[in-house]
């Protein structure tokens, strides 16, 4: 199920203009942006793997919680509640569900990141535009690993990419991304389920 493979393969975050020659962020910075990020919400457009392309909204509360929600005729949802994983395909009428922690996702959306751990961050490099750094659980390194692309000046998120043990890739590029905004709780509940109570 496509909606599933978000959670395991490559997202991206990007289309934004992109600056001149930058220096090459450290993971301290990173680390800290991230934790800086505590809500967020934008438009996406996610090109799946066969070529298929959607359209939706994402919504970000750190601690835990994402939220995707696709455009018709689509109109699927995906929600973290800081446990768990949500799928719901109104088409199929299909509901799936993942543990958060099994997901590479988990790393960015961490009460306290520091990609500085031991064994976190496999991968750190430059172009000169932008940095990627590339993370995975170093205790569960089956579970994937997570490529996150940045610009400087000010440090921004452009991309994250899911990467599974099977190869696969979905694309999703982000537009205007809106942070600091107020976001209610509900809509990171489950639908379908009781409300999960998170750890703050």
């Amino acid at each position: 199920m496509k909606y599933a493979r978000i959670l395991m393969i490559p997202i991206l975050w990007a289309a934004m203009a992109l600056p001149a020659a930058a220096q090459k962020l450290s993971l301290a910075e990173i680390s800290s942006y991230l934790n800086d990020l505590r809500t967020a919400q934008g438009q996406f457009t996610q090109v799946n793997e066969d070529g298929t392309v959607s359209t939706g909204r994402i919504l970000l509360k750190r601690p835990g919680r994402v939220r995707f929600e696709y455009d018709p005729p689509e109109a699927a949802l995906v929600v973290a509640d800081g446990a768990t994983v949500g799928i719901i395909d109104p088409r199929s009428n299909e509901r799936q569900g993942f543990p958060l922690h099994r997901t590479p996702l988990k790393i960015i959306l961490a009460r306290n990141v520091d990609l500085t751990r031991e064994r976190m961050v496999v991968g750190h490099a430059s172009d000169g535009v932008t940095t990627t750094v590339r993370a995975q659980d170093p205790k569960n390194p089956e579970y994937g690993s997570i490529d996150l692309v940045f610009t400087a000046n000010p440090v921004e998120l452009r991309q994250w990419v899911i990467n599974d043990a099977n190869g696969g890739s979905t694309t999703v590029i982000l537009g205007d991304l809106r942070r600091d905004v107020r976001l209610d709780d509900d809509k990171f509940v489950i639908p379908g389920t009781q409300d999960h109570r998170i750890d703050r």
